[in-house]
């Protein structure tokens, strides 16, 4: 029978006694196993961060320079006081990992965020055996069906081209980290240029060091009022009915 207790949950978050580490604490500890940078996963303040090293330059941008990240490649095992952990693809966003965790002939894996669907600007998916895995499921109910991803950039790209034959600019809205670096790789840049809120291009440069190709965009206080109504914007939702709106 799969140990019950490898991995519990504590009032700091999901915590390997035997290894001594938590995964994606909610509050600072001494050793942090980071699934990937989104804010609900990654929270400053921790003594050191074990985690992907696809990810590291957007971990370090919300983690701040002088934070102690140790990077590990995919599929590579590391040991922390005798268990063995190791990174796995998780398809979510640039650096996203399920975390293996081994210990004494036993494996439970831990997922955070992941899709399995194609995704340009991170490593695919990939399935790991376990005894026990523990699972986010924030779309996991029945009532979620996704459209093929072709379609719906097929539509965004024939809204964008019926905005400029209005004279009017087109504005998505999309997370800063990774959804706006997903949407920037699926759209056509020939259309027209496109622009960046500041929260966006931050990350879009942090995707690039990693070495992720993403088409030319320009800040948008850098841009020029007659460009706008060629132009497609891509900022986070907190930017809506703000003053930069």
């Amino acid at each position: 029978m799969p140990s019950p207790t490898l991995i519990t949950l504590t009032d700091a978050g999901l915590y390997c006694a035997a290894g001594d580490f938590h995964i994606d604490p909610w509050r600072p500890v001494q050793r942090a196993v980071v699934t990937h940078a989104h804010a609900d996963h990654a929270r400053p303040g921790s003594r050191s961060y074990l985690a992907a090293r696809d990810g590291e330059h957007v971990l370090r941008a919300r983690m701040g320079m002088h934070a102690s990240i140790q990077p590990a490649d995919y599929d590579a095992p590391v040991e922390i006081n005798g268990v063995r952990v190791s990174l796995h693809p998780a398809g979510h966003i640039l650096g996203s990992a399920q975390v293996r965790v081994e210990y004494r002939g036993e494996v439970w894996v831990v997922s955070g965020d992941y899709k399995v669907g194609a995704d340009a600007t991170c490593a695919a998916f990939e399935p790991v055996r376990c005894n026990s895995f523990i699972t986010e499921s924030t779309f996991g109910l029945p009532v979620y069906r996704w459209r093929p991803q072709v379609e719906i950039f097929d539509e965004i790209n024939a809204w964008w081209r019926a905005n400029q034959l209005a004279g009017k600019a087109s504005l998505l809205f999309a997370y800063a980290l990774g959804k706006s670096q997903r949407l920037l790789a699926g759209v056509d840049p020939s259309i027209g240029p496109i622009f960046t809120h500041g929260a966006v291009e931050r990350l879009v440069g942090e995707y690039r060091a990693s070495g992720v190709a993403l088409p030319a965009t320009t800040y948008a206080a850098a841009g020029r009022k007659a460009e706008w109504s060629q132009a497609l914007v891509v900022a986070p939702p907190s930017a809506l009915g703000t003053p930069w709106m």
